[in-house]
């Protein structure tokens, strides 16, 4: 097997295909489906349960939990759902990849999604020519959804082709006969074989050669199986680079989630791998322990068949020749079931157990992945939600709460603002501090628009007339809040605007900057210390 310099260069190529797709389609769905879909994601996603279920069926029909994760990644990252949310639409698809270890197994076919990615840019490039926003952002994220599966495709072309090249693996029956260290070693051959060549689906296949070829047992075969369950979270992982702190944080999940199944499966392997194998007997698949016996067994003591069999020296009208190719076919199917079993009761046993500590999960991720700054790159409103409002007056209330919040991270604008202001122009200090300021501004927008479609549906229900004037006051109060948020973005493009000119300010246009922004801060200041004591106003009033 050769792998030159230019394969490498395509596989890097490849990653950074999928890499764009993913941004492309983030912000696209940012755009395009905003308020609408995130309301959809969380009817689907309301409870650890209905997550779960949305998580195994959109798995099962693409038929790639690498996919269906890095998706949910992009719903993250697009603030369209949350971390816990997220939790347990990933475990639900790691229960959905079995399904299509199963197709495999049963019909030995499996769905190409990148055959559509040509045809959907082919329908997407006339949405970008459309004059309506909404219309030219759905074009943007379906795109972005093409470059995605071609990049997951390409990855698996231009990695080194292990599938074909089983005789690379032979080395490795020199290490199945340490007990349980062969078992850790094959793990880890499992994840990395599953890392370089991106498809849990290659491995199994990987397996069942070394399987048939009698250089590893049912157990040890198991071992790789679960070793690729740790080495198909390096997709999402990819995926989460070009996100924010809560896509890393999902994709920290995922690993996590892999990662301790593993580990308990390690602490109970050998009963656990006993339970399959009786299960597998008990549906009537045979035993998929027999296939390694017996290869060794003809191995041992009829070496010429053994080597006439495997390299096809030997017409196939040779009686003996198909009569043993018959029974190692019989012992190949066993063997697969056993292995899909296998999969199928790792991950519905984890997901029993792991289920009831999504929470724990959300603390332990949010603990290994810190936001790099309070509230930054994340969008989540606290106090209200796109469910059904109970008692509008009491949503009233939550949306006081909620504006208060709002104009805390709008607060923090300002700092940044005057920052800049000093910061050496073209410097990376002032890129990163001005694109934190873009990110501010971004999610103001949306919470803008999401607190005032709350108190609009707030004043669709029964209200007093004091109540109707509270909501039209905060509908101001909440534009007002956004305007702060754009006139503090607005000085940094003045800023950029002045680097363009090359023109320098003078120590008396600094003083009289200062000035005003220290006037401004004040304001601000008064504004969230009434902004968070608004019940004490109104009785004050």
């Amino acid at each position: 097997m050769e792998y030159s310099l230019l394969d490498f260069l395509g596989l890097l190529g490849a990653v950074g295909l999928f890499l764009y797709g993913m941004k492309v389609m983030s912000e696209g769905l940012q755009k395009a489906a905003g308020d609408r879909l995130r309301n959809i994601l969380s009817a689907m996603t309301r409870n650890r349960f209905t997550g779960t279920v949305t998580g195994f069926f959109i798995t099962a029909l693409i038929q790639s939990s690498s996919a269906s994760t890095v998706m949910v990644v992009s719903f993250v990252n697009a603030g369209l759902m949350t971390l816990a949310q997220s939790m347990a639409v990933i475990m639900g698809a790691n229960v959905g990849t079995t399904f299509t270890a199963w197709i495999i197994a049963l019909f030995g076919f499996k769905v190409d999604i990148s055959a559509f990615a040509l045809p959907l840019i082919g329908l997407a490039i006339p949405l970008l020519f459309s004059s309506k926003s909404r219309t030219k952002s759905i074009g943007e994220f379906t795109i972005g959804f093409a470059f995605l599966f071609m990049g997951l495709d390409m990855i698996s072309k231009y990695v080194p082709d292990l599938q074909s090249n089983p005789e690379m693996f032979e080395f490795l029956q020199r290490y199945a006969s340490l007990g349980f260290g062969s078992v850790l070693i094959f793990c880890l051959v499992g994840l990395v074989v599953t890392m370089v060549i991106q498809s849990s689906a290659a491995t199994f296949a990987i397996t069942l050669i070394m399987c048939s070829k009698g250089w590893i047992d049912f157990p040890l075969a198991c071992a790789l199986v679960l070793g690729s369950n740790i080495g198909t979270t390096i997709t999402p992982l990819l995926a989460s680079m070009s996100g924010n702190v809560a896509a890393k944080r999902t994709a920290m999940g995922h690993l996590l989630f892999n990662f301790l199944g593993t580990l308990w499966v390690l602490a109970v392997f050998y009963p656990f791998v006993n339970l399959n194998t009786w299960i597998t007997e008990e549906i009537g698949q045979g035993d998929p322990t027999a296939l390694f016996k017996y290869v060794n067994d003809l191995k041992a003591n009829n070496p010429d068949i053994y080597n006439q069999l495997y390299t096809g020296s030997l017409p196939t009208a040779n009686g003996e020749i198909l009569r043993h190719q018959t029974i190692i076919s019989q012992l190949q199917i066993s063997v697969s079931f056993g292995l899909s079993i296998f999969h199928t009761v790792f991950n519905l046993v984890n997901l029993s157990i792991m289920i009831w500590l999504t929470k724990v999960y959300v603390k332990i991720v949010e603990f290994l992945v810190p936001a790099r700054h309070n509230g930054d790159d994340e969008f989540q409103l606290k106090f209200i939600s796109g469910g059904i409002l109970s008692a509008s007056e009491l949503n009233i209330s939550q949306a006081e709460k909620e504006i208060s919040v709002f104009a805390e991270r709008v607060a923090r604008m300002l700092p940044m603002a005057q920052e800049l202001i000093t910061t050496k122009d073209g410097s990376d200090d002032f890129n990163k501090v001005y694109s934190r300021l873009e990110k501010y501004e971004e999610i103001s927008d949306r919470m803008e628009i999401e607190i005032a479609n709350y108190l609009n549906r707030c004043a669709e229900g029964r209200l007093s007339n004091e109540s109707k004037r509270r909501i039209a006051a905060m509908l101001s109060i909440d534009s007002e809040i956004e305007s702060i948020a754009d006139c503090a973005l607005g000085v940094g493009k003045i800023l950029l605007r002045k680097q363009q000119s090359s023109v320098q300010f003078n120590e008396e246009i600094y003083r009289n900057i200062d000035t005003m922004f220290s006037y401004v801060q004040k304001a601000v200041d008064n504004m969230l210390v009434l902004l968070n004591n608004l019940e004490h106003q109104k009785e004050s009033a």
